[in-house]
């Protein structure tokens, strides 16, 4: 198993916005592609206060890249994207990690 950690930090304004696209669509659409949804946070303390914190879960790398390629080719994701972002883009950045657990993760 391998995880992924995703740090989106979103426009200044749009981080309603962006939630509501992952509680409404997104969760949806990942899992509609075999891809773990593991959590998804907001920081209480720390951080800043424009981000969405999430982590995903695969069985690999190759499970990895064939269900983001899927995700990203989806029709229906990109119909989503494209309304939730006619007023203007909802993300202005990201970082990501590939993670893989270390033996005495809980997480395995």
């Amino acid at each position: 198993m391998i995880y992924e950690l995703r740090i989106y930090h979103s426009m200044p304004g749009k981080l309603a916005a962006l939630q509501a696209r992952f509680r409404e669509h997104t969760t949806a659409l990942f899992e509609k592609q075999g891809i773990t949804n593991v959590g998804y946070w907001t920081n209480a303390v720390g951080g800043s206060s424009d981000e969405l914190v999430y982590m995903l879960a695969f069985d690999d790398f190759a499970h990895r890249e064939r269900a983001m390629a899927a995700f990203q080719a989806d029709p229906e994701w990109q119909r989503v994207r494209a309304e939730s972002e006619r007023d203007g883009i909802l993300n202005a950045r990201f970082e990501n990690r590939l993670m893989v657990p270390t033996d005495f993760s809980n997480l395995k």
